[in-house]
């Protein structure tokens, strides 16, 4: 799971941790084993928000109970492994193991008090873990509905949620609708939780969750969805780099395998209504359950919690135009409506490609927060880190600091700068980094110079300190490009 950034920090690490002592050793080895483990990716977001729907969604698996219960109130890790297997770890380090329940989910009951446990550990054989361990953790509270004396704990996070956040190199923010102010508070809470590399746009994506629920009834939601998440995108602009709109339900019932060839018989049967009756029946979901059909209550309830009333609307309207369509096609079809592929793009585009330099940043990021209490550890560390900076292909990891401190206007930047300081740090295309889409090897070169000259000269002339440290590591960025534009030409 280590790529060449992450191979020299767990290099650095064994260079350097026989001479720490065994507590700052231990910690250095605990970085360095961190390292060989997939990309960690939390789940945030407000209680009843679809988070856990989004993460059976993510794993393929409707393992995440989505009904609230003892497991939805604590962290649960899900990461892959050889055998299907729940462990509840305690704060006293004890593992408790259990069965997954009949339906092949987290069991509701845990068998320990909540306030005993400091996560759960569900290993799934599910191949889409194999590089991605995803993190579900426990909803934030509406300051809505909670009391005076909670408002505020409810508004922030709690212990558990905020160690695991810090501890992932990635999030994903769940939202349903428009963003509150409370949502802010409390994503600004997950910010100042989070590792530095894992809480910027660079690194943290929102999904606008539930999109099925938006309009009522079975009416299309997509042309509400899609500028209701290009709002919230502009609205959390430092916070996240996009807005995902996904109908989670849609998603997990398509990928889960959850519809069967009796569901698309049922929906079939209601396809054969006529358009007026049909349309009657998807204006709620009382209307759906109650009025006569030609398919039974139980199936329709069934219908309902798998795809809702848009689905079922959307899975007719397939079937009214191909009466032969299969289960398999029909599925396809489902997802696809769900936006899922959309998302999945954004996390390969976002974290898994990227994961190499956002692992290596996270490792080199702890390594400095030992440095920082451990006064003998100190000396030892950061020459280490600093030699190891000193290599070209560690320069990714200055960019996507710069990057992240412009991103979420930390350090301020002339306009479209930021935007050019990014392209830079997390795109390894030169057309793209450079905005010459058909520019041949000697243009795109040029202006690689062009762009350094550029951030030099803003650098000693009309930049602070703080933009100048940014300018100097840019120019240098530019620099590297420039050459590797030469090498591949030559």
């Amino acid at each position: 799971m280590t790529g060449p950034l992450t191979t020299g920090v767990v290099t650095l690490c064994h260079d350097i941790v026989t001479r720490l002592s065994s507590d700052a050793g231990q910690q250095v080895q605990q970085i360095s084993r961190r390292l060989h483990d997939p990309l960690r990716v939390a789940i945030a977001g407000r209680l009843k928000a679809g988070k856990s729907t989004l993460v059976n969604a993510l794993i393929g698996r409707r393992v995440a109970p989505t009904a609230a219960g003892e497991c939805t109130r604590v962290v649960t890790r899900f990461r892959y492994g050889p055998a299907d297997r729940i462990d509840v770890v305690t704060r006293d380090g004890g593992r408790h193991s259990l069965p997954l329940d009949d339906d092949g989910m987290v069991p509701a009951r845990l068998g320990v008090p909540t306030a005993r446990i400091a996560h759960v550990d569900v290993t799934l054989t599910s191949d889409r873990l194999r590089d991605l361990t995803v993190v579900d953790t426990p909803g934030l509270a509406s300051t809505d509905t909670a009391g005076s004396a909670r408002a505020e704990a409810a508004v922030g996070i709690d212990d558990d949620s905020a160690g695991e956040i810090a501890a992932a190199e990635a999030v994903v923010y769940v939202f349903t609708q428009a963003v509150r102010a409370d949502d802010l508070r409390a994503l600004q809470a997950f910010h100042a939780a989070s590792a530095r590399l894992a809480t910027s746009p660079l690194n943290a994506i929102g999904v606008l969750s539930r999109i099925d629920t938006l309009t009522g009834g079975g009416t299309d939601p997509w042309p509400v969805a899609e500028p209701l998440a290009r709002q919230q995108a502009r609205l959390l602009t430092r916070t996240v780099g996009d807005v995902v709109p996904v109908a989670g339900l849609l998603a997990e019932t398509a990928v889960a395998g959850r519809l069967t060839a009796a569901d698309r018989d049922a929906l079939a049967a209601l396809a054969a209504l006529p358009p007026a009756d049909l349309q009657v029946l998807l204006l709620s979901a009382d209307l759906f359950r109650t009025r006569t059909a030609p398919v039974s209550t139980d199936q329709r309830e069934r219908l309902l919690t798998r795809l809702d009333l848009y689905g079922i609307g959307f899975a007719c309207a397939q079937l009214t135009g191909d009466p032969r369509l299969g289960t398999g096609e029909l599925v396809r079809r489902l997802t696809a409506a769900s936006g899922l592929a959309r998302l999945t793009a954004t996390v390969d585009q976002t974290f898994r490609w990227r994961c190499d330099a956002i692992k290596a940043g996270w490792a080199l990021t702890r390594l400095e927060r030992l440095a920082s209490y451990d006064a003998r550890a100190r000396g030892v560390i950061r020459d280490a880190v600093e030699q190891a900076l000193r290599d070209p292909a560690y320069h990714r990891l200055r960019l996507l600091d710069a990057a992240q401190r412009a991103a979420t206007g930390t350090v301020p930047l002339p306009a479209g700068w930021d935007q050019e300081l990014i392209r830079l740090a997390t795109s390894d295309d030169p057309h793209v980094i450079l905005g010459l889409p058909d520019a041949g090897p000697a243009d795109l070169a040029a202006a690689a110079i062009a762009a350094a000259g550029r951030w030099r000269a803003y650098a000693v002339d009309g930049a602070g300190p703080a933009q100048a440290r940014l300018a100097h590591i840019a120019h240098r960025g530019f620099q590297l490009l420039a050459r590797e534009i030469r090498e591949v030409r030559a």
